[in-house]
């Protein structure tokens, strides 16, 4: 019994000692956290760098907001694959390939890029892991008027019953994809976060639980991602004025 009990606890050090030498951040950042793609030009390009001190193989490529790599996205990144060595920079060129989008709104698709560690002489015992990192790509096609900034005031905030529960519901009449950072519901001087911010897509509408010790505001506050990744001064609005 003690031979064995001691067998098991050099198991359990050795696997200790291999998950102490994974490494415990990504090794490579993103020059932004989102990528608008103009209509009007070819191509739209980040700038994928490596900051640690060791080198990587990076896998680029453009999905859709499922996630799933069977359908074809009308874009590809290139390279595709390649070498980043220590302290070094690459820059990736995201271009347009054949298919119809629409012409009238924004179509959003999402831009990967995996960094897979180099393999070094003593690296045997060592948890290697693949870590990728996705951000939304939006496609901006050539003619649309107004602007993201500019549709904000259009947004429509009311709440509604869905089940017999109330909803706060927003509508996007803009062609613009909005990402809340922050909404916030008021009843006089009760303020209350709203979760699960998640984007509103182009003349969509969507639909947020209230918090239930605040299920009757009277105004919402929101805040959004602008299209550098900083975001908006927050925005006040009284739901018993919106249409």
């Amino acid at each position: 019994m003690r031979h064995r009990h001691s067998l098991f606890t050099r198991a359990c050090l050795a696997a200790l000692l291999v998950l102490a030498s994974a490494p415990s951040q990504a090794g490579i950042t993103l020059s932004s956290t989102r990528v608008i793609f103009d209509g009007n030009k070819r191509d739209a390009s980040i700038s994928v760098g490596n900051a640690s001190n060791r080198a990587y193989a990076v896998q680029a490529w453009v999905n859709t907001e499922a996630d799933d790599n069977n359908i074809a996205a009308p874009f590809i990144a290139t390279p595709p694959l390649f070498r980043l060595d220590p302290r070094k920079e690459q820059m990736v060129r995201i271009v347009r390939t054949a298919g119809e989008l629409p012409s009238d709104r924004e179509s959003v698709f999402y831009f990967n890029a995996q960094e897979i560690p180099a393999a070094s002489e003593g690296d045997e015992n060592t948890l290697k892991v693949a870590v990728r990192t996705r951000l939304k790509l939006f496609f901006r096609p050539k003619g649309l008027e107004s602007s993201l900034l500019e549709a904000l005031p259009a947004l429509r905030w009311s709440v509604v019953q869905v089940d017999g529960k109330p909803m706060l519901e927003v509508h996007n009449p803009s062609a613009f994809h909005v990402s809340f950072i922050d909404i916030k519901v008021a009843a006089g001087s009760k303020v209350n976060d709203v979760d699960a911010q998640l984007m509103v897509a182009p003349f969509a509408s969507r639909q947020y639980r209230l918090p239930t010790e605040n299920d009757k505001p009277e105004a919402v506050t929101f805040s959004v991602i602008n299209d550098y990744g900083g975001y908006t001064e927050p925005r006040r609005v009284a739901l018993s004025a919106a249409r």
